[in-house]
């Protein structure tokens, strides 16, 4: 594509259009900013720069292709899901957090903005068995949790309770999984949620047990060190299913079903979308993968070279384990980035 850039007076436009084209035969290359430009000289044109650009020549090679993004409604549906009780939610965290358990709805919008308003206030009046509006012409409206809701929130913080050593196990775990044990508090406060752990578990949960965890600071950041490495621990849920299952012993050959699944001890479960229908050449190197051998998660990743085929099969088994720890065996790492 030619470019013109004429540094002139509008009624003289035709003309230098003329003169420049005119001088293709004497075209150069130069290299300007680290790109080249096709120019030439031009003495008999009065001008306030002397290098009028023809052509621009990129360096790399073809246009890269479109990237098409396909939408997965499941996953939509999921997340859309997910909304309305990540909204309860908050609004009886914002509640429990006040030293009469009760918010004026006037002082909302002072705890999630003036757009999120709304949205709450909709959330209060389509679920009256949770929340409680009072008030009256001469008293403001609040919104408090109703008796039932109080009562679940009580055994909720009962159940957390009782979930305090699976929370300790699975966290230690986490840590064993990382490299060099050690995580950044950051890090793991983003997905606290879904591993089930309390929102202050640094003060709250973190302290009780010194000869397990150490917060240090590592590289500059706030980091959770495991402090002893337990060998018991250090088996995946996938091997535990395996054992009770029978697989790991049994003698028997296993056959690689249709749908590629392979009962064998270093295979995963498949399932492929709707409308997937695999070919043959497609289930013989499916069949390779779920029958080729992969180290444990809980060694440590500084040990394997990512080229190898089998360190990237380990990829996925510690995918896999991570969300084994989790309470609905799946995580959203990006609810407040990117889902």
């Amino acid at each position: 594509s030619f470019v013109l850039l004429l540094c002139c007076a509008p009624h003289r436009l035709i003309q230098k259009c003329v003169m420049v084209f005119s001088l293709i035969e004497s075209r150069k290359w130069f290299t300007v900013n680290g790109r080249q430009r096709l120019c030439h000289p031009l003495p008999s044109v009065k001008v306030e720069h002397r290098w009028i650009q023809i052509m621009f020549k990129s360096s790399g090679g073809k246009r890269p292709k479109k990237k098409t993004y396909y939408r997965v409604n499941d996953l939509d549906r999921v997340m859309e899901l997910q909304k309305k009780p990540s909204l309860i939610l908050r609004l009886k965290s914002i509640i429990q957090s006040q030293r009469k358990q009760c918010v004026l709805l006037r002082d909302l919008e002072k705890e999630v903005g003036f757009v999120q308003k709304w949205n709450f206030m909709g959330v209060i009046e389509k679920y009256p068995s949770i929340f409680h509006v009072t008030g009256s012409n001469r008293t403001p409206p609040t919104v408090m949790l109703t008796e039932k809701a109080d009562k679940v929130s009580l055994e909720e913080d009962e159940a957390r309770v009782q979930m305090e050593p699976i929370l300790v196990k699975n966290l230690r775990k986490l840590l064993m999984l990382s490299v060099d044990c050690a995580l950044p508090l950051e890090t793991i406060q983003l997905i606290e949620n879904d591993l089930g752990l309390p929102s202050d578990f640094r003060q709250s949960l973190i302290p009780k047990y010194p000869q397990f965890f150490s917060v240090k600071d590592v590289n500059g950041r706030t980091s959770l060190q495991l402090e002893n490495w337990d060998s018991f621990l250090a088996v995946t849920a996938r091997e535990e299913r395996l054992a009770c299952e029978g697989v790991l012993n049994s003698k028997e050959k296993a056959r690689v079903l249709k749908d590629g699944n392979y009962f064998g001890p270093f295979a995963f479960q498949m399932r492929y979308p709707a409308g997937f229908r695999p070919n043959m050449n497609y289930l013989k190197e499916v069949q390779k993968w779920q029958k080729m051998e992969f180290p444990s998660p809980y060694l440590n990743a500084k040990r394997f070279e990512l080229a190898d085929p089998k360190a990237q099969k380990r990829v996925v088994a510690v995918l896999h384990e991570l969300l084994s720890l989790t309470m609905e065996k799946r995580i959203q790492c990006c609810r407040n980035h990117r889902s």
